[in-house]
């Protein structure tokens, strides 16, 4: 699902990626009689039950049609390390969006290498009306991937309430609607361009992250992914696994990348072996930040060929 699978721009945004419920002959509007989001016409909670039927109705679409696979990959997906050096330039040094006078534009363009070099600190935040047992969900899901992320890319990743960095904010319409205030708070001088992402988040984009950095650098500091409390369990936790592997770094998607979540077919809900191979790569030390793809590649292609072949042995 991608704007799940990003864009990052530079401003107080660095990265913007995100979820979106693909066009095609998906189980998007043919199944469910509800408009896309423009003015709220109904109260927040009729609202919210309505699109919680909407994304439980996608969910079941794509699961029947054998999308938002678990396996992480398999003998049916093989890669090569030129293929996979390949989808890791188009997926890290792209951007999917571009800022356009304050206005997001889809429009793949070159970018340069942009990851996190302090500590990443991870904070989970719900909304008032997501229920107990729901939270109790999302919070364990965030802090096993979190532990899982860290494992892969070998870079310092918790979960901690104590001077947290990326915000994990799961909220149904009302509360996302209203979250103008603690946006604000979390992120000081937060860019009309992000905040209307956050804020105009249309039905069809399941989810989103928005990481920041100071004005023309390429080192985060700072990120939010926003996930719909209305989304079903896989859904949810197939968010969960795009929004925070792109908020490391990885904003854009590429329809040649599979088995991979940053590939706007859906076929793979969650992180898979090939993913986990993109974000070692990200982090490995003989990669620096703000690389364009011509310096990077080189060096790129090699790591390649040396996970692939460590993962055949």
């Amino acid at each position: 699902m991608t704007i799940r699978g990003g864009s990052f721009f530079l401003i107080g945004l660095l990265a913007l990626a995100s979820c979106t419920v693909p066009a095609a002959p998906r189980v998007q509007s043919a199944n469910v009689g509800i408009a896309p989001l423009a003015p709220v016409a109904s109260t927040p909670s009729a609202r919210s039950d309505a699109l919680r039927t909407y994304y439980t109705r996608i969910e079941n679409g794509l699961v029947s049609r054998g999308l938002l696979r678990v396996d992480g990959g398999g003998p049916d997906t093989p890669f090569t390390d030129t293929q996979l050096a390949r989808n890791f330039v188009r997926i890290a040094l792209f951007d999917e969006y571009v800022s356009d006078g304050g206005i997001l534009r889809a429009r793949p363009t070159a970018s340069t290498l942009s990851r996190w070099t302090g500590p990443v600190r991870m904070s989970v935040e719900f909304g008032d009306s997501i229920p107990a047992d729901q939270r109790l969900s999302d919070r364990f899901e965030v802090a096993k991937y979190a532990k899982r992320l860290a494992r892969v890319t070998g870079h310092p990743i918790t979960m901690s309430d104590a001077n947290p960095n990326f915000y994990v904010m799961f909220l149904n319409e009302g509360d996302r609607l209203g979250s103008e205030a603690r946006l604000r708070q979390l992120v000081p001088g937060i860019g009309p361009s992000s905040m209307r992402a956050i804020l105009g988040l249309p039905s069809n984009q399941l989810c989103i992250v928005v990481a920041f950095s100071a004005a023309g650098k390429s080192t985060y500091s700072k990120a939010i992914a926003v996930i719909r409390g209305e989304h079903p369990d896989l859904l949810r936790k197939s968010c969960i696994h795009e929004e925070l592997a792109q908020g490391l770094g990885l904003p854009n998607d590429s329809p040649a990348a599979r088995p991979s979540i940053f590939n706007d077919d859906e076929e793979f809900g969650l992180l898979t072996t090939h993913d986990e191979m993109l974000l070692r790569m990200l982090y490995d030390p003989r990669l620096r930040n703000g690389m364009s793809a011509t310096e990077a590649s080189p060096i790129v292609r090699q790591i390649a060929t040396e996970l692939t072949t460590e993962s055949a042995s």
